[in-house]
């Protein structure tokens, strides 16, 4: 089969740690460079590997540096310094060529072999993103995944989506999206949320995961709880909103109360003491104060989006199809 007529698949495989786990990670994905046929029939090969070089602690650089000189379609992406996972996936998104983009660990947790499955999910319910989505839990310890769990159902909640709540490093996304991303994304922006800004179509497909092969993880506790943070931070004005319905509640609760004082000291059945206007006007200005840092959080909201790169549309080469049931 014509390499032409095959899906050409970029991958992207930001690099902190992979000094050990990188040689054998390529190595299993090189037969993938070769045509490919998935289980529906659709044929893929894969074009280049990108390995962004993230500035980590052992010598990746010379890992990389012998990887490119070894096969020809692992092309290297050297950062001035340490910048973060997401930022390092959006640097080789900015330079991928293939009709579709994979990112992966690595750590070798995620079997590159899965790619075909995800390129089946997409190319049958046309998606134009596939999360992977683990069906054993993680290689970690119970605390971490259940801090996990709990942080991907709280980003559900705050982004309105339950699709993308169950986001994975392991995605298969549309070369035009991926590239059009990196050119709106800005300073801070968590890639999940940068993808849930242009993508319609979001589909999951079950994978398993395999051992990291011995490597510690390289997010400590205070990382990833620096990481969830990014991810409020970027969500949008959901969690802000929070501030306008307290004030709401608050300025309900004073006039309830200031309500009842009126009746029950008309009526003189129960005694009113001096605190009570007090709480009255505590409550009412109180909220007062709550609704208008809400509005000012909304237009700093709107001014975030902006700084950060929200596009306002993005123009696709193709249509966005709706879901194909098979």
């Amino acid at each position: 089969m014509d390499k032409r007529s095959a899906h050409r698949i970029s991958i992207i495989i930001p690099v902190y740690a992979g000094e050990r786990t990188l040689p054998t990670l390529i190595e299993e994905i090189a037969p993938l460079t070769e045509i490919q046929t998935t289980r529906d029939g659709n044929s893929f090969t894969v074009c280049e590997v990108l390995l962004v070089h993230d500035c980590g602690p052992d010598r990746s650089d010379t890992a990389i540096e012998a990887l490119s000189a070894r096969y020809s379609f692992v092309l290297p992406i050297w950062l001035s310094k340490n910048y973060g996972q997401h930022a390092a996936t959006l640097a080789g998104m900015a330079s991928a060529t293939g009709d579709w983009v994979v990112t992966i660990d690595e750590d070798g947790q995620q079997n590159p072999a899965d790619i075909g499955k995800m390129l089946d999910c997409a190319i049958k319910s046309s998606l134009q993103l596939v999360y992977a989505q683990p069906s054993n839990p993680p290689p970690h310890g119970w605390l971490r995944n259940l801090l996990s769990r709990s942080a991907k159902e709280v980003s559900t909640r705050l982004l309105g989506n339950r699709a993308i709540g169950r986001f994975n490093s392991f995605r298969l996304v549309s070369g035009e999206i991926s590239r059009t991303l990196a050119a709106y994304c800005g300073n801070g922006v968590y890639l999940d949320v940068g993808l849930f800004w242009i993508v319609g179509r979001i589909g999951h497909c079950p994978v398993r995961l395999r051992d990291e092969q011995g490597r510690p993880s390289g997010y400590s506790y205070l990382k990833l709880l620096r990481h969830f943070w990014n991810l409020v931070l970027t969500t949008g004005t959901r969690p802000l909103r929070l501030i306008t319905i307290l004030g709401a509640f608050s300025m309900l609760l004073a006039i309830g109360i200031a309500a009842y004082a009126i009746y029950a000291k008309s009526t003189g059945q129960v005694p009113v003491r001096g605190w009570t206007s007090l709480v009255i006007v505590v409550s009412f200005f109180s909220g007062s104060i709550l609704i208008a840092l809400g509005v000012i959080a909304e237009y700093l909201a709107v001014t975030m989006g902006i700084v950060m790169g929200k596009p306002l549309y993005v123009v696709s080469s193709r249509p966005t199809r709706p879901a194909i049931n098979r």
